[in-house]
């Protein structure tokens, strides 16, 4: 199984392998993780958005020690996928690994790489669950509940506190959802 290539303790998260891929996500060949983010080169991730039973968001603020948007907010759960991993393959693992929740995941969307994605392939998988979350502590500073309208409202007050991916995928997500429903 691909390690977690978002793991600060992690023996040597440079030399992870990562798919390179197109425009496409065709997989064009695979190179270290250093090699991929020096480059700018696409690869893919997943983001999971986990949600309780009243509809609020389990918003992951991400570890100091990360070397990518260290302390902002981002997604419940997210990494990238290993090389010759599938999404669907990397979701549970990220979401078990990172926050210790086990849940049915739907898809909802895969955005293209881009620099509001990190030049990931980026899918975004949603899951509900009242689990307790237990967060790895190398990956995960904290974890809040929020509602769609309180992460709008601060959002508005601090662009900055979110990681480009989440305030990508959070702007998706508010276009097509309401809560944690489809909206009409």
């Amino acid at each position: 199984m691909p390690r977690d290539s978002h793991s600060a303790d992690a023996a040597d998260p440079s030399d992870e392998l990562f798919d390179v891929v197109d425009a496409d996500d065709r997989v064009i060949r695979q190179e270290k993780r250093s090699v991929v983010h020096a480059q700018g080169l696409a690869h893919r991730a997943v983001h999971i958005f986990v949600f309780n039973s009243r509809g609020q968001l389990l918003v992951q603020r991400r570890s100091a020690s990360k070397d990518e948007y260290p302390l902002t907010y981002t997604s419940s759960a997210s990494g990238h996928v290993g090389a010759g991993e599938t999404y669907e393959e990397c979701a549970p693992r990220e979401m078990l690994e990172e926050i210790g929740i086990r849940a049915p995941l739907e898809w909802l969307v895969k955005l293209p790489a881009g620099p509001n994605t990190a030049n990931e392939q980026t899918v975004l998988f949603r899951a509900t669950s009242d689990a307790v979350p237990t967060p790895d502590e190398t990956e995960v500073a904290s974890l809040t509940y929020f509602t769609l309208d309180e992460l709008r409202a601060l959002q508005a007050a601090d662009p900055s506190a979110f990681s480009p991916p989440f305030a990508t995928l959070l702007e998706w997500y508010s276009a097509h959802f309401s809560g944690g429903e489809r909206s009409s």
